[in-house]
């Protein structure tokens, strides 16, 4: 009897590489004893950064892809460009960083608004290939973001949690689970007085601050991690870092009016997270024309507002908000993509635990029994970049993460100025 087939012979085998940053290429690069100052340069040509622009006009979509084809590049727009029969596209560039330091003066050129394009694709680009600490500056507290992934930890203080809700409803409860959250390795601790599950009931701002407070009180000066409070009224938002929070978890995204000022006010730093309508409506609509498009928009308008209503920039993050008016679908979607909102330039904050598409995906209507997934989504966020991952499971996304922040060292140490992968010169 014939053996199977013996291998064939590989005179020079070829092995495509898993790069995920400029740093890994460097890496790669280097190790071929290539000239240092080529190392730099080849770098730069080691990635494809695709770019989506919006809405550019009918003269100027041929211009931007003259452009791009000039340097090397290229980008796509839609056919009905050809003909005319289109007033505006949408664009996907193709181009290595190398490339987009070639293209965007030429941009910056041409008329058509395309050199505020070129403003925007630099804005973006910078902002997603940023991986570098930020410190937090909160009224009481200062944290850090962009270290390592960090932990917030859950502590729901309310009869009807999806989750935990009745567990912690006495302060004393409540005191006990957020220390012993921050014992497992929480860098945050985020407390909620509404129950934000789907067509859950609304309760008044005086009700929330009466769940809020007692558990506020009972952790400031206790507590070495900043106190995060999860509200979408402005004036417990208030109320709370006058207590002692340093941070409003905003699930409605910054779109009170009086919730802006009410931060902008307090000093207190923020997250946006995005959500149609309320809790009790969130799942009623769930047709979006381009998901990942009108997420990002919206938290980019919705962080806009906030910078003009006196919110400092480097007090803003921002959430995507998995499960929030998204079917189980949608949000694995974000999840998969979420490095992208990485390009508004804000930390990204992720809540995945515990959910229903983590159900939906592991066949089960148990939340308890979603430990395991819960942990994978937290997994699959760190590495796409995100800052924090809120969680009621902190032990275990603790260690987890670990491995996460191991892996991500592995990109510090080559001979470049971090300059030449992480923040390049200006394109």
């Amino acid at each position: 009897m014939s053996g199977p087939p013996a291998p064939p012979h590989r005179r020079y085998p070829a092995r495509v590489l898993e790069v995920e940053t400029l740093a890994e290429v460097a890496r790669e690069v280097e190790r071929t004893k290539s000239d240092p100052e080529g190392v730099a340069i080849m770098t730069r040509k080691g990635r494809i950064y695709p770019v989506r622009l919006d809405g550019i006009s009918l003269k100027a979509a041929p211009l931007l892809k003259q452009e791009t084809l000039s340097v090397g590049a290229d980008s796509a727009h839609a056919r009905g460009i050809a003909d005319h029969s289109a007033a505006s596209t949408s664009v996907v560039i193709l181009a290595t960083w190398g490339q987009y330091q070639r293209l965007l003066p030429k941009l910056r050129r041409q008329p058509f608004r395309l050199a505020e394009a070129a403003t925007e694709i630099e804005r973006a680009l910078r902002a997603y290939v940023a991986r570098v600490p930020r410190t937090i500056a909160g009224p009481h507290r200062s944290f850090v973001v962009g270290d390592f992934p960090r932990v917030m930890g859950v502590v729901n203080v309310t009869p009807d949690s999806f989750s935990d809700g009745g567990l912690h409803l006495e302060p004393s409860a409540a005191i006990a689970h957020a220390e012993r959250l921050v014992a497992e390795g929480a860098s945050m601790i985020d407390i909620g007085g509404e129950s934000s599950r789907p067509k859950s009931t609304p309760v008044s701002p005086e009700v929330e601050w009466s769940r809020i407070a007692p558990v506020l009180a009972g952790l400031v000066g206790r507590l070495a991690v900043p106190i995060s409070v999860d509200t979408r009224h402005a004036e417990v938002a208030a109320r709370a870092v006058d207590a002692g929070a340093d941070v409003i978890n905003d699930i409605e995204g910054l779109r009170s009016e009086e919730m802006r000022r009410a931060v902008a006010r307090s000093g207190a730093a923020v997250v946006a997270m995005h959500m149609r309508g309320e809790p009790s409506t969130m799942q009623s609509d769930l047709v979006y024309g381009d998901l990942r498009g009108e997420v990002f928009d919206a938290l980019a308008s919705a962080t806009d507002r906030a910078l003009a209503d006196g919110v400092p920039a480097d007090r803003i993050l921002i959430d995507p908000g998995l499960g929030f008016g998204k079917s189980a679908e949608q949000s694995l979607e974000l999840l998969l993509h979420l490095g992208e909102f990485r390009s508004l330039g804000y930390p990204v904050v992720v809540g995945a635990s515990r959910k229903s598409f983590l159900g939906w995906a592991l066949g089960n209507d148990d939340p308890a029994r979603r430990l395991e997934a819960g942990l994978a989504a937290a997994v699959m966020a760190a590495e796409r970049g995100a800052a924090v991952v809120r969680t009621h499971d902190v032990a275990p996304t603790v260690q987890a993460l670990a491995l996460v922040r191991a892996a991500q060292r592995l990109g510090v140490g080559t001979n470049l100025s971090p300059s030449d992968f992480e923040e390049p010169d200006a394109p």
